[in-house]
This record gives C-alpha cells, sequence and structure tokens, in this order.
C-alpha cells in the first residue's frame, strides 16, 4: 500500500539487471519505487526479462497492502543465488501497476540505471 511518503512512477531511461555478467533484464518500460528515506526500486515488466536464467522458488512472502511477494533464483555463467528477483502477481489495490514486474535484489544484482534526460555538464552550470 502507498502511503504519503510513496509513489510508482515510471523511469524516462533504460534499466538493466546483470549478474555475473549475464544481461537478466533490460527494459525502457521500467516503474520506480519512490520512497521518502529509502532508495528506488526499479521493476520492470515480465516482457523484458529473460526468464531462461530464472528459476521460480517455493517462498513467498505477505506484505500487508501489497499482496503476496513472490520470489526467483538466478543462475547464469556458472554462479547462482536465490532471493534475487521478486514479484507481486496479484498486487492489492493501490499498487496494482506493479502486477507482472519484478524487482531484483540490489545485493545481487548490478542494477544500471540511465537517464533518457540529458544530465548537465559543468560547462552547462552558471558560475
Amino acid at each position: 500500500m502507498l502511503s504519503l511518503h510513496s509513489r510508482i512512477v515510471p523511469f524516462d531511461g533504460t534499466v538493466t539487471i546483470i549478474f555475473s555478467d549475464a544481461i537478466i533484464a533490460s527494459s525502457t518500460q521500467a516503474k520506480m519505487l519512490c520512497v521518502n528515506g529509502e532508495g528506488d526500486v526499479f521493476y520492470v515488466p515480465f516482457e523484458d526479462i529473460y526468464f531462461d536464467f530464472l528459476t521460480a522458488m517455493e517462498r513467498t512472502v505477505y506484505r500487508v497492502g501489497w499482496g503476496a511477494a513472490h520470489f526467483w533464483r538466478v543462475s547464469a555463467c556458472g554462479a547462482a543465488a536465490q532471493d534475487f528477483m521478486w514479484a507481486y502477481l496479484d498486487p492489492e489495490p493501490g499498487v496494482e501497476l506493479l502486477a507482472n514486474h519484478g524487482a531484483f535484489n540490489p545485493e545481487l544484482a548490478r542494477i544500471e540505471a540511465i537517464s533518457a534526460r540529458p544530465q548537465p555538464t559543468p560547462a552547462d552550470m552558471p558560475i
């Protein structure tokens, strides 16, 4: 359940998820969960995730106001990790924008988010 201190917004750019030098997902349609005081969490649409590297686990965690989070393990390039991705397959009202989108454990995945908006350079900044 979103609060006054959190929101879901489209990310204007490309989000790429990497594990052990394998690209696990890449999307220009990712959503960003922004929570005041915490790091942003990127949710990538299922159609942009390479599920060949992922195996569904029999682990779910219920979060009040969100629903049941389902977890996947990853295996790529000779490495593997549990609890690599989670998703709300049937999220509760208020967070339904996250249905069929996966989020990735930032301790296990390299998450690259490149904004489509040009970043100012020192030459662009007033003195």
